[in-house]
């Protein structure tokens, strides 16, 4: 993982909902969807509660949301300035969610329980730049799914995306134009990573005042990720696109046994 990855999230932390039209609509949204493919793949437990990690929560946009729809949700994730605003949101929210800071690649020594679902959202895993990183994160998720629970991960289409190496992402304009969020794409020459420039764009006071971020990911493709996830022992690897799940990202689901 580059080291860009902590600074990048701890300094957006304050701004990150400014990338949604509505956050709080996002929030329930994204806890709407993503609740009901849960309950399709996994019963209730004995108590008719599902545990759920987010091993990734951010500032808490698909915790809140899914400990809204009555899961018990764990949160945590690199950053602890996002983990510090996630807690603060939560309250403000009314959700009761347990939150702490983790590394995706040790989660089975930071986090104590194990869950009938493990959550990483919103392009996360792909930070990880090496094959041996990833196969720590993934053997640590799978050490904290239990026994027939599932493993959900959303990313981007990397699959296409490699295909065309966009430079940029289209701005996106909110606050009746006060407001501009768009990023540039640095694609390296084998195209399997690239640099990411974020940029955040608000008119205030009369004044521009642009707020710039920067991270590396990795062009992870499903067969590589699906590979992985069958190495360290999840089956039933499935993958639903966004015309199929409804969610903006394509999803992978995986079993543990």
């Amino acid at each position: 993982m580059d080291d860009s990855v902590l600074d990048f999230y701890d300094d957006l932390a304050e701004n990150y909902h400014l990338i949604f039209v509505d956050w709080k609509q996002a929030i329930s949204w994204q806890g709407e969807v993503l609740s009901e493919i849960i309950h399709s793949k996994l019963a209730s437990s004995s108590n008719g509660v599902i545990s759920l990690l987010d091993c990734s929560c951010g500032i808490g946009t698909q915790a809140i949301g899914l400990a809204g729809h009555g899961f018990k949700v764990t949160g945590t994730d690199l950053s602890p300035v996002s983990v510090k605003r996630a807690q603060k949101e939560a309250e403000t929210l009314g959700v009761d969610i347990h939150f702490g800071v983790a590394d995706l690649r040790s989660l089975e020594n930071d986090v104590s329980d194990i869950f009938d679902v493990v959550l990483s959202a919103d392009n996360a895993v792909p930070h990880l730049l090496t094959d041996e990183d990833l196969f720590l994160a993934a053997s640590n998720m799978y050490a904290k799914v239990k026994k027939d629970g599932v493993l959900l991960i959303t990313m981007r289409d990397y699959d296409e995306l490699v295909k065309e190496k966009h430079r940029s992402t289209e701005p996106r304009v909110f606050d009746e134009g006060k407001r501009i969020v768009f990023q540039i794409w640095d694609w390296a020459e084998d195209s399997k990573t690239y640099l990411i420039n974020h940029f955040l764009m608000r008119e205030m006071d009369g004044q521009w005042i642009t707020k710039h971020n920067k991270t590396r990911y990795r062009a992870l493709l499903r067969d590589e990720f699906s590979y992985m996830l069958r190495t360290v022992g999840f089956s039933d690897i499935e993958w639903y696109m966004p015309s199929e799940s409804g969610y903006y990202q394509p999803i992978v689901i995986a079993r543990k046994s």
